[in-house]
């Protein structure tokens, strides 16, 4: 974990400055990004009444407007970084409430004003269907802040926001970054811009329905590697059966149609724990989703089998305390199966195991056996 980074308030109300926690697996854990630092400032002056910080992050919006805000409610689609926006406003000392949530559109409450600052690597389709729900949890006349840079697609988010409100006005901009704000209209449905793709994979010969959502890893497709781990995972009955980091389910499915042994699916995102209750719906197969980051939704329980195809991409420190702890919620003859590609080397994060060697191979991965 890095951080703090300390950013100074500018403002009357609230402390002098502000501390944020920041690690792996967040949007720029090593300094503020231009579009929240933005709609911070934009929204200071925009008398923020009851508000709602669409994506979190790390908390910069939420925390930072709670003192001139009447209410702020953080969502994110991650545990771990929904666990670092508490963080922050507890250590603030911000009255924030925050939530893990897939779906804005379902939140019940409605709010004055809302933010979002969409990242460079989120699907356009998906940015568009967060900014439609966002509107539509405002009141009528209640105001959406969208910040991005052309290169996270900002210019086409200002034309969905045209589109679906009618108009929208630049109201900040700085290197590159564009602050647009639209008024939710008094009238207003919002519509989809994304949907599930169910589909039929096959590992090993055994049929995986599945459930993928838009800006999942490898979504409307089984990937290579998780398809090399699930002919690989040798799974017997009785067995209690891990998947984590499972995406849409395909490794928790594949175990439970191969042996009468009890599945439970874990993932970060609850873009993903979602897909996967959906997948397992759709599969027939009788499994526990949680989410939460790494294995800290099943810290108490002992798994004989655990599988994971880990985001490799989300950096050294996620890696770490995810294959790490892992070796915490194992059975005493347990294995770890760990899918990566070749040309990755997770021996550094897999030190606390008393042996680890390889499993299978494939054209481009490695499955890897790990006991503790």
């Amino acid at each position: 974990m890095t951080g703090p980074l300390e950013l100074a308030a500018g403002v009357p109300d609230g402390p002098d400055s502000y501390r944020f926690h920041t690690a792996d697996g967040v949007a720029s854990p090593g300094s503020f990004r231009t579009a929240e630092l933005l709609l911070l400032r934009s929204l200071h002056g925009a008398a923020p009444g009851d508000h709602l910080s669409v994506q979190s992050n790390y908390g910069v919006v939420g925390v930072g407007i709670a003192a001139s805000a009447a209410s702020v409610r953080m969502t994110e689609a991650s545990a771990r970084r929904a666990r670092l926006c508490r963080r922050n406003a507890a250590e603030n000392g911000a009255d924030v409430h925050t939530a893990i949530v897939a779906d804005i559109g379902r939140l019940l409450r409605r709010y004055d004003t809302a933010s979002y600052a969409p990242e460079s690597h989120t699907p356009i389709a998906v940015g568009k269907q967060r900014i439609a729900d966002a509107l539509a949890t405002l009141r009528p006349g209640g105001r959406l802040f969208v910040a991005a840079a052309d290169g996270a697609g900002g210019s086409r988010y200002a034309d969905c926001l045209r589109e679906l409100t009618g108009d929208c006005r630049t109201v900040a901009s700085a290197d590159g970054c564009v602050v647009s704000v639209a008024e939710r209209p008094r009238e207003f449905e919002p519509p989809r811009y994304v949907g599930p793709t169910r589909f039929t994979a096959r590992a090993d010969g055994v049929a995986l329905p599945l459930v993928t959502l838009p800006g999942m890893f490898a979504a409307g497709r089984l990937d290579h590697g998780t398809r090399l781990l699930a002919a690989a995972a040798t799974v017997d009955d009785g067995d209690r059966v891990l998947d984590l980091c499972c995406g849409a389910g395909p490794l928790g499915i594949s175990a439970a149609r191969t042996a009468d042994c009890s599945v439970t699916l874990t993932d970060d995102s609850r873009i993903a724990t979602r897909a996967a209750t959906c997948s397992l719906r759709a599969a027939g197969v009788d499994g526990r989703v949680v989410t939460a980051d790494g294995v800290a939704g099943v810290a108490g329980e002992r798994f004989d089998r655990v599988l994971c195809n880990p985001p490799t991409h989300a950096g050294d420190g996620v890696l770490s305390s995810l294959l790490g702890d892992a070796s915490r919620v194992l059975a005493g003859d347990g294995v770890l199966l760990v899918v990566h590609h070749r040309d990755l080397d997770l021996r550094p994060h897999l030190r606390g195991y008393r042996s680890v060697s390889e499993r299978a191979t494939g054209e481009e991965h490695v499955v890897v056996a790990a006991r503790r």
